[in-house]
């Protein structure tokens, strides 16, 4: 049985991404050093892994090197220290990858131009602000974003299995509304995404609310 969608982009053949050797490892140089000393949530270990790992799931889904650039430092804008150094990144990627790529970062990124390190708004509203954000975007910025939101719903689900509802505490927001969010994510972004990987993110999604289901009735 085919798991090509339909309406998603034709995945692009190997030889565009090998055409881009230079931009993709420059792309890996700044990524490690705007992340490298960055940990996941709760967590010691790089979050280069998350990095590297949204980017292998994005060439799995037949994206581009665009969309592999922007895999690698879709959160280079929101994780910047100051509105200043945000600034100066940006110009950093219009400069290095062009325009494409800036275009992606900018729409998979959560914070205002003045938000920066720990100033950033309310969990609720840049997550609204987000989402409206990618249902105007473009179909290579959506695949970009569901390569994102899977790995993390992955390692959610994952951690979920091994400590129970209490992972949910090293994160901001609590089992609705992760549940709510990555649900409006999968909707958003399926038209533009492999059926495959449309599949495997909404199984992950009804695992979650298997899992976090009597904490989330507790807390109502």
């Amino acid at each position: 049985m085919s798991t090509r969608n339909p309406a998603a982009p034709t995945p692009v053949p190997a030889e565009a991404l090998a055409s881009a050797p230079d931009r993709l490892h420059r792309a890996t140089e700044l990524a490690w050093a705007w992340h490298g000393t960055q940990t996941r949530k709760g967590r010691i270990t790089s979050y280069m892994g998350h990095l590297l790992q949204v980017q292998g799931l994005v060439v799995g889904a037949g994206g581009g090197p665009e969309a592999a650039i922007a895999a690698l430092l879709h959160d280079s804008l929101e994780d910047a220290g100051s509105p200043a150094e945000r600034a100066e990144r940006e110009l950093a990627l219009e400069r290095e990858f062009g325009q494409a790529v800036l275009r992606i970062v900018l729409d998979l990124t959560d914070t205002t131009p003045d938000e920066a390190g720990a100033s950033k708004g309310p969990w609720r509203e840049r997550k609204e602000r987000y989402l409206k954000q990618l249902r105007a975007a473009g179909p290579t910025s959506r695949l970009v974003a569901a390569c994102d939101k899977r790995q993390n719903l992955g390692d959610l689900v994952a951690d979920l299995r091994v400590e129970g509802p209490a992972t949910l505490e090293r994160f901001n927001a609590g089992a609705d509304e992760q549940v709510w969010y990555f649900r409006s994510m999968e909707t958003i972004c399926r038209p533009a995404i492999p059926a495959a990987l449309a599949s495997d993110m909404a199984a992950l999604l009804d695992e979650l609310e298997r899992i976090v289901a009597p904490r989330a009735a507790t807390i109502r």
